[in-house]
């Protein structure tokens, strides 16, 4: 799997719908110890323990428009998300959003499981330094 310095290397993200998204970042760290690693705007921030990753989403902006039932998802790297998405597809998945190629250097597509979740699957298609799009990288990191 490629590298891009504008996703985490873990291959499963959980990703965390919050309401008031910077005291539940603060929680986190404190209380988990997990460290800030990529600060998305004001709705999304990625943090890392260990060789994981989970990402807090502002449940405002992030888990309704996404179509989570429940402010939360999975968002899962593959190797192929075209070929990914094909197959979902054809087993009847109920997809949310087609294979989208975003500026932060990965391919994308969402879909709802049997049991109302949102999964993310993104491709790595390049390298992205954060600040061309806005992230603001933690320098401790």
């Amino acid at each position: 799997m490629r590298s891009n310095r504008s996703i985490p290397e873990a291959s499963v993200i959980p990703e965390l719908a919050y309401a008031d998204l910077g005291p539940a970042v603060r929680w986190l760290c404190d209380a988990f110890g997990f460290q800030e690693r990529l600060r998305i705007a004001d709705h999304r921030v990625q943090l890392m323990v260990g060789g994981g990753a989970v990402v807090a989403m502002d449940s405002s902006r992030d888990a309704g428009a996404t179509g989570a039932m429940s402010g939360h998802g999975l968002l899962v790297r593959v190797s192929d998300v075209d070929a990914h998405f094909a197959r979902a597809k054809a087993a009847g998945a109920e997809i949310l959003s087609p294979p989208t190629t975003y500026p932060f250097g990965e391919r994308q597509y969402s879909a709802r499981d049997v049991g109302g979740h949102r999964w993310t699957f993104s491709e790595t298609v390049d390298d992205v330094d954060p600040a061309t799009w806005g992230g603001i990288m933690n320098p401790q990191r």
